[in-house]
């Protein structure tokens, strides 16, 4: 299967780089090229995108706009976003994962993580390096105790943690760790198939699109708690 690839960044030649990049494997095809959010969000519709590499910072209708439209259109349900951000630990982080990314990626990223990148969130997981991860622990710290760090809609997500089973409960909280499927199956001593199904049924039960927002979930609703060092 071709994965159909979409760019979306104001700097016209940094998508002709990605899309030479792109092209060049067997396995993708860049199918739209958008200088903005709003055109970004038709192309994704026009050319049934399967992955958006999104810059967060565009004119007009920015990335994380543009990604909202995106994850809110049942129609689009099947598009998984790439923020491309200048910095790994970004300010705009927590607010991409929110709005439905997969996850993010440094524009200064080597050719095989951005094509590693495509091939992930295409997959249904995420890109949270352990460095990320620890940024978005961070942001939340950085919230203060008593600050109320729920998203839109994170209440009833709270609520739907009361229907996760003990064992999806367990898994939840390392993959909020940023584990993987096969360091967990290691940890508790099951297969990655195992791990998988846990994954997979947690992720239908609270509505996230993807693993990225398992994280978001776990940290919103309480169940994680980041500890300061």
């Amino acid at each position: 299967m071709t994965i159909r690839v979409l760019l979306a960044d104001d700097q016209a030649l940094l998508r002709s780089a990605f899309k030479v990049l792109v092209n060049s494997e067997p396995d993708m095809e860049v199918v739209g090229e958008a200088a903005d959010g709003a055109q970004a969000v038709a192309l994704a519709r026009s050319e049934r995108a399967d992955v958006v590499l999104m810059d967060i910072r565009m004119p007009g209708t920015d990335g994380l706009a543009a990604t909202r439209m995106i994850t809110a259109d049942p129609e689009l349900s099947a598009v998984r976003i790439v923020m491309l951000t200048t910095f790994e630990v970004d300010e705009y982080v927590v607010q991409s994962l929110r709005a439905g990314a997969s996850g993010f990626l440094g524009k200064g990223a080597e050719p095989e993580e951005l094509l590693g990148a495509i091939r992930i969130a295409h997959a249904g997981e995420a890109l949270l390096s352990p460095a990320a991860t620890k940024g978005l622990i961070a942001t939340f710290l950085a919230q203060g105790p008593g600050a109320d760090v729920v998203g839109d809609g994170s209440r009833g997500r709270t609520e739907r943690l009361a229907a996760l089973t003990a064992r999806e409960r367990e898994v939840l909280v390392l993959v909020a760790g940023g584990l993987s499927n096969d360091e967990i199956a290691e940890r508790l001593d099951v297969s990655p198939l195992t791990v998988k199904t846990h994954v997979n049924r947690a992720m239908a039960k609270l509505g996230a699109r993807d693993r990225a927002q398992l994280v978001v979930t776990a940290y919103e609703s309480g169940l994680v708690r980041p500890r300061v060092e």
